[in-house]
């Protein structure tokens, strides 16, 4: 019996979601060429709307997909008769498993990613390509992450997919002296999945529990390869310790909990406890590693037993270290966040209007929410509404939209477009 269209648009867009990564990394293996499994990976979900239409949604998706790609893949090769011919991208002595080469790292995900990550790419371009490639995500949405426009975000990626065939980069988990200079471009990576799925860019959901699960896998991967990377151990203190929050950030009417007002006993308190552990370790190495200092801040937050106790000024201390060690437009906002609560709204203005020229801030809309919590807290209502008002422009999430929208309203105004 024919499966009904809605049933398999919903079946496949999941798939979308929980397996391009997978599909795609299974495939460049087969195909040695970025850009011909891309196509390959596309024509399989494109296939899908049909061939389940007629067999059913495959109890497997993800399996179903990534053979249909990978067959692809073999097909193009042999009718074009470029098995010997092309150029080795992803060469096939290079893919091959070997000592030191990742032989136990059974996820191809990891390969794609250090393939992604090889030096010879810049490092925006590392972190770029490997979100769209290894997560699927549209160029908008990566583009959102960097704080760029999306016309940039494209030119970067399609210049870093052509410097990949130029330079012949292997498709593997580099050797152990060389893991050192390419981890902190993967940390990168997987740092920016979790955040783009801990709120998600755009849609009308706040988190992308995919995002989230794929960037915790990876991190904890991560940590099985480099036991001894502070970094890799602050990175996944980061995750766990802000992931434990997720089940109170939205009430059950889809309303946006923000930290101040959440059911703290309902934290993953099993989660915290890793993430504690992990950062104490991670902190023992010196210089700080950003991810473990960004960890630290989290633990404070975890620790506090209610907003009130949070102890801001251990937080502010450490945003000054983050600072000195990884200088950052969003990690001087959220310094000013922090210096708002330490020492005043007032104060908290003064050091983010200290921030109005920064270039990658321009349209970010955290900048305009900030802004108008502190002008709220100061009784300037009518500029606390114009700033919720500018936030609400750069904001495409519509569970941050809808929060936005309630903030004005508390002002005095009408719903904007009512």
């Amino acid at each position: 019996m024919p499966v009904a269209a809605e049933r398999i648009r919903e079946a496949i867009a999941d798939a979308h979601r929980r397996e391009w990564g997978f599909v795609l990394a299974a495939t460049v293996r087969v195909a040695r060429d970025i850009d011909l499994a891309e196509e390959c990976v596309q024509d399989a979900y494109t296939r899908a709307l049909t061939a389940w239409a007629d067999s059913g949604i495959p109890a497997r998706p993800g399996a179903w997909l990534t053979t249909a790609a990978r067959n692809r893949a073999t097909d193009v090769i042999r009718r074009e008769a470029t098995l010997r011919r092309v150029t080795p991208l992803l060469a096939d002595e290079e893919a091959r498993p070997g000592p030191g080469d990742g032989e136990d790292i059974t996820d191809e995900r990891l390969r794609l990613i250090f393939t992604c990550c090889h030096p010879a790419l810049a490092p925006e371009a590392q972190v770029a390509l490997t979100l769209r490639l290894l997560c699927g995500l549209t160029t908008a949405e990566v583009a959102r992450a960097f704080l760029v426009s999306e016309t940039t975000m494209a030119a970067r990626i399609t210049r870093a997919k052509k410097k990949i065939t130029a330079a012949r980069i292997p498709y593997r988990v580099p050797d152990s002296e060389d893991l050192p200079a390419r981890v902190e471009s993967v940390l990168t990576v997987v740092n920016l999945v979790f955040t783009t799925g801990h709120t998600a860019p755009s849609g009308s959901e706040l988190v992308r529990g995919d995002l989230v699960a794929r960037a915790t896998d990876l991190a904890w991967m991560l940590r099985k390869l480099l036991p001894g990377d502070a970094g890799v151990a602050g990175l996944l203190a980061l995750i766990l310790l802000t992931d434990a929050r997720r089940a109170v950030r939205v009430r059950p009417d889809g309303r946006l909990v923000l930290l101040a007002d959440q059911d703290r006993s309902l934290w993953d308190q099993a989660l915290i406890a890793k993430g504690r552990a992990l950062v104490r370790e991670a902190l023992r190495r010196r210089p700080p590693t950003r991810f473990a200092l960004m960890a630290a801040i989290a633990a404070v937050h975890d620790e506090a037993p209610n907003w009130e106790a949070t102890d801001w000024r251990e937080i502010l201390g450490l945003y000054d270290v983050l600072l000195r060690h990884w200088p950052s437009p969003i990690a001087a906002l959220n310094r000013a966040v922090a210096v708002g609560f330490a020492d005043g709204p007032a104060a908290g203005l003064a050091a983010l209007d200290s921030l109005v020229l920064e270039p990658q801030l321009a349209s970010y809309g955290y900048v305009g929410a900030a802004r108008a919590d502190l002008l709220r807290r100061l009784g300037r209502e009518e500029e606390a509404r114009s700033s919720y008002e500018e936030a609400l422009l750069f904001s495409e999430n519509q569970v941050e939209r809808e929060f936005l929208i309630s903030r004005i309203e508390e002002l005095g105004t009408t719903r904007p477009g009512s």
